[in-house]
């Protein structure tokens, strides 16, 4: 099973991106799924889940309040909407998945993208 990362790009602060994440060869609607981003050189950085359903998603600090994950069963695929963009969400994202209990849990999460690249301009 493959996931694939795509709709990142080029966009002046201030501005939105919506990132989707299709999974290919399976489905994992009985799994969490989440989206990181890295800096090279840096770990990557756990910053939204999502479980079965809206309730009780997990957002990181630095994008509480602008981003927004979100997934369609029927697509097998992930969303995180990116909005009040700024020049420090310059990053690579990628997303993974994880059991459903260990949603939370960063160090549970695998099957990675290949990642796709955000880039914000001042």
């Amino acid at each position: 099973v493959q996931l694939v990362e795509s709709g990142g790009g080029l966009v002046q602060a201030g501005g939105s991106l919506r990132l989707s994440c299709a999974a290919s060869g399976g489905t994992f609607s009985s799994d969490a799924m989440g989206w990181f981003r890295q800096t090279p050189g840096e770990e990557r950085v756990f910053i939204a889940a999502i479980g079965r359903t809206i309730d009780d998603p997990y957002y990181a600090d630095s994008i509480k309040g602008r981003f927004t994950i979100s997934r369609d069963y029927g697509r097998n695929t992930v969303y995180l909407q990116k909005n009040s963009l700024k020049t420090e969400d310059t990053d690579v994202y990628y997303c993974a998945v994880a059991p459903l209990w260990a949603m939370y849990l960063r160090e549970k999460y695998g099957n990675w993208g290949q990642g796709t690249q955000v880039t914000v301009s001042s």
